[in-house]
Protein backbone atom coordinates (compact mmCIF):
# COMPACT_ATOMS: atom_id res chain seq x y z
CA UNK A 1 0.00 0.00 0.00
CA UNK A 2 1.55 3.46 -0.82
CA UNK A 3 -0.74 6.26 1.16
CA UNK A 4 -0.45 9.57 -0.01
CA UNK A 5 -1.46 12.19 1.57
CA UNK A 6 -1.52 16.11 -0.22
CA UNK A 7 0.07 18.52 1.69
CA UNK A 8 -3.50 21.53 1.72
CA UNK A 9 -1.77 22.70 4.76
CA UNK A 10 -4.25 22.22 7.17
CA UNK A 11 -3.36 21.74 10.91
CA UNK A 12 -4.84 18.65 10.99
CA UNK A 13 -2.47 17.00 9.41
CA UNK A 14 0.18 16.09 11.93
CA UNK A 15 -2.89 14.07 13.80
CA UNK A 16 -3.91 12.56 10.73
CA UNK A 17 -1.21 11.29 9.97
CA UNK A 18 -0.71 9.97 13.68
CA UNK A 19 -3.89 8.29 13.42
CA UNK A 20 -2.94 6.39 10.56
CA UNK A 21 0.65 4.91 11.83
CA UNK A 22 -1.57 4.03 14.43
CA UNK A 23 -3.19 1.35 11.94
CA UNK A 24 0.18 0.34 10.68
CA UNK A 25 -0.01 2.16 7.54
CA UNK A 26 2.98 4.66 6.08
CA UNK A 27 1.84 7.70 4.68
CA UNK A 28 3.78 10.32 2.52
CA UNK A 29 2.90 14.07 2.74
CA UNK A 30 3.40 15.35 -0.98
CA UNK A 31 2.30 18.16 -3.62
CA UNK A 32 4.46 16.24 -6.10
CA UNK A 33 1.85 14.87 -8.71
CA UNK A 34 3.68 12.07 -9.91
CA UNK A 35 4.19 10.99 -5.98
CA UNK A 36 -0.18 11.19 -5.96
CA UNK A 37 -0.31 9.39 -9.55
CA UNK A 38 1.92 6.44 -7.62
CA UNK A 39 -0.26 6.16 -4.74
CA UNK A 40 -2.78 3.56 -4.24
CA UNK A 41 -4.97 5.67 -1.80
CA UNK A 42 -5.04 9.30 -1.48
CA UNK A 43 -6.26 11.25 1.08
CA UNK A 44 -6.66 15.26 0.84
CA UNK A 45 -6.90 17.16 4.30
CA UNK A 46 -8.36 20.54 4.45
CA UNK A 47 -8.89 22.93 7.54
CA UNK A 48 -9.50 26.54 6.97
CA UNK A 49 -10.73 28.26 4.24
CA UNK A 50 -11.50 26.85 0.80
CA UNK A 51 -10.11 29.51 -1.30
CA UNK A 52 -6.83 29.26 0.82
CA UNK A 53 -6.92 25.39 0.18
CA UNK A 54 -7.66 25.86 -3.70
CA UNK A 55 -4.87 28.01 -3.86
CA UNK A 56 -2.02 26.26 -1.90
CA UNK A 57 -3.38 23.30 -4.75
CA UNK A 58 -3.14 25.29 -8.01
CA UNK A 59 0.58 26.51 -6.83
CA UNK A 60 1.89 22.82 -8.24
CA UNK A 61 1.84 22.86 -11.35
CA UNK A 62 -0.27 19.90 -12.49
CA UNK A 63 -1.46 19.18 -9.08
CA UNK A 64 -5.16 19.85 -9.36
CA UNK A 65 -5.05 18.11 -12.54
CA UNK A 66 -3.67 15.39 -11.39
CA UNK A 67 -6.50 15.24 -8.55
CA UNK A 68 -9.07 15.42 -10.95
CA UNK A 69 -7.83 12.37 -12.89
CA UNK A 70 -7.08 9.91 -10.47
CA UNK A 71 -8.48 6.32 -10.43
CA UNK A 72 -7.57 5.25 -7.21
CA UNK A 73 -9.49 5.80 -4.06
CA UNK A 74 -9.46 9.28 -3.17
CA UNK A 75 -10.90 10.41 0.40
CA UNK A 76 -11.24 14.42 0.77
CA UNK A 77 -11.75 15.64 5.06
CA UNK A 78 -13.14 18.53 6.39
CA UNK A 79 -12.14 21.23 4.01
CA UNK A 80 -10.73 18.35 1.43
CA UNK A 81 -14.57 17.39 1.41
CA UNK A 82 -15.78 20.65 0.19
CA UNK A 83 -13.12 20.74 -2.36
CA UNK A 84 -14.50 17.88 -3.91
CA UNK A 85 -17.48 19.88 -5.10
CA UNK A 86 -18.10 22.45 -8.04
CA UNK A 87 -18.14 25.42 -6.02
CA UNK A 88 -18.38 26.91 -2.38
CA UNK A 89 -20.32 29.86 -0.91
CA UNK A 90 -17.15 30.59 1.05
CA UNK A 91 -14.67 32.82 -1.32
CA UNK A 92 -17.04 32.08 -3.83
CA UNK A 93 -14.28 29.30 -4.82
CA UNK A 94 -14.51 27.20 -8.01
CA UNK A 95 -13.97 23.58 -6.75
CA UNK A 96 -12.41 20.63 -8.36
CA UNK A 97 -15.42 19.80 -9.86
CA UNK A 98 -15.57 16.03 -9.09
CA UNK A 99 -18.12 15.94 -7.33
CA UNK A 100 -21.57 17.87 -8.34
CA UNK A 101 -23.08 20.93 -6.03
CA UNK A 102 -22.44 23.81 -3.89
CA UNK A 103 -20.96 23.75 -0.37
CA UNK A 104 -23.14 26.47 1.02
CA UNK A 105 -22.92 27.88 4.87
CA UNK A 106 -25.07 27.10 7.78
CA UNK A 107 -27.72 29.45 8.34
CA UNK A 108 -27.56 31.78 11.41
CA UNK A 109 -29.88 30.67 14.41
CA UNK A 110 -29.75 32.15 17.92
CA UNK A 111 -29.44 28.69 19.28
CA UNK A 112 -27.21 26.93 17.07
CA UNK A 113 -23.95 28.93 16.45
CA UNK A 114 -21.58 28.81 13.28
CA UNK A 115 -19.07 27.05 13.33
CA UNK A 116 -21.08 23.68 14.30
CA UNK A 117 -17.99 22.46 16.61
CA UNK A 118 -18.27 19.16 18.48
CA UNK A 119 -19.38 15.41 18.74
CA UNK A 120 -22.84 14.90 16.58
CA UNK A 121 -24.23 11.31 15.12
CA UNK A 122 -24.27 9.88 11.67
CA UNK A 123 -27.45 8.89 10.41
CA UNK A 124 -27.00 6.29 7.79
CA UNK A 125 -28.47 3.05 5.79
CA UNK A 126 -26.08 0.52 6.15
CA UNK A 127 -24.23 -0.26 2.99
CA UNK A 128 -21.45 1.84 2.04
CA UNK A 129 -17.84 0.09 2.62
CA UNK A 130 -16.64 2.90 4.55
CA UNK A 131 -19.39 2.14 7.33
CA UNK A 132 -18.25 -1.06 7.79
CA UNK A 133 -18.51 -2.01 11.90
CA UNK A 134 -20.13 1.84 12.21
CA UNK A 135 -23.21 2.16 13.67
CA UNK A 136 -26.09 4.31 13.13
CA UNK A 137 -26.06 7.31 16.33
CA UNK A 138 -22.06 6.34 16.44
CA UNK A 139 -20.48 10.02 17.19
CA UNK A 140 -17.96 11.88 15.26
CA UNK A 141 -16.24 15.45 15.73
CA UNK A 142 -17.31 18.31 13.21
CA UNK A 143 -15.73 21.47 12.88
CA UNK A 144 -16.84 23.60 10.33
CA UNK A 145 -18.73 26.26 9.26
CA UNK A 146 -19.61 25.56 5.08
CA UNK A 147 -21.42 22.18 4.27
CA UNK A 148 -22.90 20.19 1.52
CA UNK A 149 -26.26 19.26 1.12
CA UNK A 150 -27.42 15.84 1.12
CA UNK A 151 -27.77 14.56 -2.04
CA UNK A 152 -27.73 11.05 -4.03
CA UNK A 153 -23.94 11.18 -3.39
CA UNK A 154 -24.86 11.08 0.67
CA UNK A 155 -23.86 8.21 1.99
CA UNK A 156 -24.22 9.54 6.03
CA UNK A 157 -25.76 12.06 7.33
CA UNK A 158 -25.78 14.89 10.31
CA UNK A 159 -28.16 17.29 11.93
CA UNK A 160 -27.36 20.35 12.83
CA UNK A 161 -30.36 22.78 12.83
CA UNK A 162 -30.44 21.19 8.98
CA UNK A 163 -29.33 17.95 7.92
CA UNK A 164 -26.35 18.14 6.12
CA UNK A 165 -23.59 15.14 4.24
CA UNK A 166 -21.10 14.19 6.55
CA UNK A 167 -19.97 10.82 4.33
CA UNK A 168 -20.56 11.21 0.32
CA UNK A 169 -18.92 8.79 -1.86
CA UNK A 170 -19.10 8.75 -6.02
CA UNK A 171 -16.63 6.22 -7.59
CA UNK A 172 -13.58 6.03 -6.59
CA UNK A 173 -13.97 9.69 -4.86
CA UNK A 174 -15.23 9.53 -1.07
CA UNK A 175 -15.34 12.57 1.58
CA UNK A 176 -16.07 13.17 4.98
CA UNK A 177 -17.16 16.72 6.73
CA UNK A 178 -15.79 15.19 9.77
CA UNK A 179 -12.56 14.88 10.93
CA UNK A 180 -11.68 11.04 11.81
CA UNK A 181 -8.11 11.81 13.02
CA UNK A 182 -10.20 13.35 16.41
CA UNK A 183 -13.07 10.75 16.05
CA UNK A 184 -11.37 8.12 18.27
CA UNK A 185 -12.61 4.87 17.38
CA UNK A 186 -15.29 5.71 15.03
CA UNK A 187 -12.50 8.02 13.10
CA UNK A 188 -10.09 5.25 13.34
CA UNK A 189 -12.94 2.40 11.55
CA UNK A 190 -13.56 5.07 9.13
CA UNK A 191 -10.17 5.44 8.19
CA UNK A 192 -9.34 1.66 7.68
CA UNK A 193 -12.27 1.36 5.62
CA UNK A 194 -11.05 3.72 3.41
CA UNK A 195 -7.33 2.41 3.19
CA UNK A 196 -9.24 -1.50 2.56
CA UNK A 197 -11.06 -0.27 -0.34
CA UNK A 198 -9.61 -1.34 -4.07
CA UNK A 199 -9.45 0.91 -7.29
CA UNK A 200 -11.48 -1.16 -8.73
CA UNK A 201 -14.57 0.03 -6.45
Amino acid sequence: MQLAIIDSGGANIASLRYAIDRLGVASELTTDPAKVRAASHVILPGVGAAADCMSRLQKTPGLVDTIRKLRQPMLGICVGMQLLFESSEEGEVPCLGLLPGRVRRFADRDDLPVPHMGWNQLEFEPGSPLLKDIQPGDHVYFVHSYSAPVSPLTVASATYGEQFSALVQSGNVFGAQFHPERSARIGSLLLRNFLQLQQTQ
